[in-house]
């Protein structure tokens, strides 16, 4: 023979009890519990109460740590960041425009790779900006040619020259 004993649905009866034993005496737990402390316990309670508080804007000064917009026309410029990410950067936000590559491979051999679908990129350049670049996809970067010079390159297609 098998005794089955199945989980009841609500609280236990000594869950009941011990919580209705600690609503009806939290007045005289509260001033135990500062007699001990010595005034802690309730410091402890305003100081969390006071922290769940919503900031009050009432006098205070905000500052904007944005860069500020110069102008409303985009100003590009390629920029080859310390992780190897090539991007389009808008001079007057600071902000990036577009994703370009990456140099990827060793200190021996580095390459620019184009972000496209079949490099592994998540969100690829348009047909149209990849077919302009694709001559420099897969280029090898040596001292002859720096990043820098391949930043060039890139800017020399991407940003029109004001004439």
């Amino acid at each position: 023979m098998v005794d089955i004993f199945s989980k009841r649905e609500g609280p236990r009866l000594e869950d009941v009890k011990a919580r209705r034993l600690l609503t009806q005496n939290a007045g005289t737990i509260r001033k135990l519990a500062d007699q001990i402390s010595n005034g802690g316990f309730s410091k402890m309670q305003a100081d969390q109460a006071r922290r769940r508080e919503p900031p009050k804007p009432d006098g205070l000064i905000i500052h904007d740590l944005k860069a500020r917009v110069t102008s409303d026309v985009a100003e590009p410029y390629v920029k080859v960041s310390l992780n190897n990410r090539v991007v389009l950067v808008d001079r007057s936000t600071g902000r990036q425009m577009q994703m370009l590559g990456e140099i990827r491979g060793s200190v021996l051999s580095k390459r620019f790779v184009l972000a496209s679908s079949e490099n592994g990129f998540f969100s690829p350049l348009d047909p149209e900006m990849q077919a302009a670049l694709a001559h420099l996809d897969g280029v090898e970067l040596t001292d002859a040619f720096s990043d820098r010079d391949l930043a060039d390159r890139l800017k020399d297609v991407l940003v029109p020259r004001d004439e």
